[in-house]
């Protein structure tokens, strides 16, 4: 038990012998004054209100050392995802400096630079959308766009990004016909390749993820991404779109990220007037995440406004 939870722990117990004290205080003054109605009554609400004090005290107590720990899990995610890339760009820059190297194993080393820069540049977008996320929303411009184009782009960045054979990430689209949503492009596809990575990040050692395309109804569009890896415990499904929440499973100890991801992607759905959801049986059964999103209906030529003509046309 980490200090933390024994911290938990005592407050909740001290809340509870608290309670338990009023009470029985309160018990002693009702059968000292049952005689008296107005001392009874005033006695009665008094203690009422102490003890609801002490309950409400103690419940953001609680939940203010939890989100300490949760901030704190974050603060040292964020620093080993920025210092260690930088270490290793460090690392090959001296390297490059202080010895001949030949041309094969430069071409090697700025490859792997390109990478840190890479994932460090991932991790900074990360925060600086995580906290634009948490801050009132702008307006932003709202485009028709294609999800299902937009979802095969995001599915070959994928294969490019993470290095995989084509067959890693199956693609497929359930129902011809217009996959058209208004929105952000960019929010969009930030939010299909957050889907995308966490899918390839928690497959394991064979990664074999499904994109699928439908419109399950005329007004709805849907995205599922499926993998076959770690899982989610059940108990945690309802908390993994949580900043800062990383899901708590053995062998995840090797994973590393900020908990931002699946924040950003539930702010966004939600600004765009949708939703996202996961469905897992649990440890080792896999994960699918589903973007909900309302389909854009083109509007029938009969009842569109006609221009006005001018005179002599």
């Amino acid at each position: 038990m980490t200090r933390r939870q024994q911290a938990i722990a005592f407050f909740v117990a001290l809340c509870v012998l608290l309670v338990g004290a009023a009470i029985s205080l309160n018990i002693g003054w009702i059968v000292i004054t049952a005689s008296r109605v107005t001392p009874l009554v005033l006695g009665i609400v008094s203690f009422a209100l102490i003890i609801a004090g002490l309950i409400v005290y103690t419940v953001f107590l609680v939940l203010e050392i939890k989100r300490n720990e949760e901030h704190d899990s974050f603060i040292n995610a964020v620093t080993h995802e920025l210092k260690t890339p930088i270490a290793s760009i460090r690392l090959y820059l001296q390297t490059l400096q202080s010895r001949d190297v030949d041309e094969a194993r430069r071409r090697q080393f700025y490859e792997v630079m390109l990478a840190d820069a890479e994932r460090l540049h991932q991790t900074v977008d990360q925060v600086l959308k995580a906290g634009a996320a948490s801050q009132a929303r702008r307006r932003t411009s709202r485009t028709p766009v294609d999800l299902a184009a937009l979802a095969r782009e995001c599915v070959q960045l994928a294969l490019v990004r993470h290095h995989l054979d084509p067959v890693a990430i199956a693609f497929v689209v359930h129902d011809e016909g217009s996959m058209m949503v208004s929105g952000d492009t960019e929010e969009l596809r930030t939010v299909l390749a957050n889907l995308l990575d966490n899918a390839v990040k928690y497959s394991g050692e064979r990664i074999h993820v499904t994109v699928s395309v439908a419109a399950p109804s005329p007004g709805t569009v849907w995205v599922r991404v499926q993998d076959r890896g770690i899982g989610i415990p059940r108990k945690q499904l309802k908390r993994i779109f949580n900043r800062f929440y990383r899901v708590q499973a053995r062998g995840l100890r090797h994973i590393k990220g900020t908990g931002l991801g699946l924040y950003i992607v539930k702010t966004i759905a939600r600004a765009h007037g949708g939703r996202v959801f996961v469905q897992s049986e649990g440890e080792g059964r896999g994960a699918t995440f589903t973007l909900e999103l309302p389909r854009l209906v083109p509007e029938p030529a009969a009842l569109r406004p006609q221009t006005a003509l001018r005179p002599g046309a």
